[in-house]
């Protein structure tokens, strides 16, 4: 779902509109460029690049969009000041926790400012403290940046936090609240 969302993977059937747009109608180029305009992706294994630091990890889809390699820097830097990261931005991935691998993802996810946040078990692989602190970040994100934040989680925790909640089962949508989901058995917000 999260990939045909996030124009990843196309539907055999029907549309999927962002923004009010029929996005599959598109040529591959605008659709490519507005995955890396439009959407950002957080994923359960943060899909960093090791070669990398995590300060670049952060620019590149900036760099992708064509900005200077002076503004891609700048827009990294500022958004992992935000994440609590600048000290850490020379590191490579493997020199990273787990939880600040993942605040490298949410950065890299962000710095473009995107429409849509897409995240698939974004705290699914850290701990109880370092889920929650990822989690309170994406929810001041998407406040400060007006991001609207899709997230798909077993962690029925973190799914109470949602604003909304839409469970799926059997392949239907039902909209639930938040005292109905430990009946439910899968959070999806």
């Amino acid at each position: 779902m999260l990939h045909i969302i996030g124009t990843l993977d196309r539907p055999d059937s029907g549309r999927v509109i962002h923004f009010g747009q029929d996005v599959f109608s598109w040529p591959d180029s605008r659709l490519s460029r507005f995955r890396n305009s439009d959407l950002g992706f957080v994923f359960q294994f943060h899909h960093l690049l090791p070669e990398f630091s995590a300060l670049e990890n952060v620019m590149m889809p900036c760099l992708i969009a064509g900005l200077s390699r002076r503004e891609a820097e700048e827009r990294a830097l500022k958004i992992l000041e935000r994440l609590d990261l600048a000290k850490r931005k020379g590191h490579r991935t493997g020199q990273l926790s787990g939880g600040e691998q993942q605040r490298v993802a949410l950065a890299r996810a962000m710095v473009q400012r995107p429409g849509l946040l897409l995240a698939d078990e974004p705290t699914g692989n850290l701990d109880e403290k370092t889920g929650a602190q990822v989690a309170g970040l994406i929810f001041a994100l998407n406040r400060e940046y007006g991001t609207t934040a899709v997230i798909v989680t077993h962690n029925l925790g973190l799914a109470r936090k949602m604003d909304r909640c839409i469970g799926i089962t059997d392949g239907i949508a039902v909209e639930l609240e938040p005292s109905e989901l430990a009946g439910f058995g899968v959070g999806a917000a």
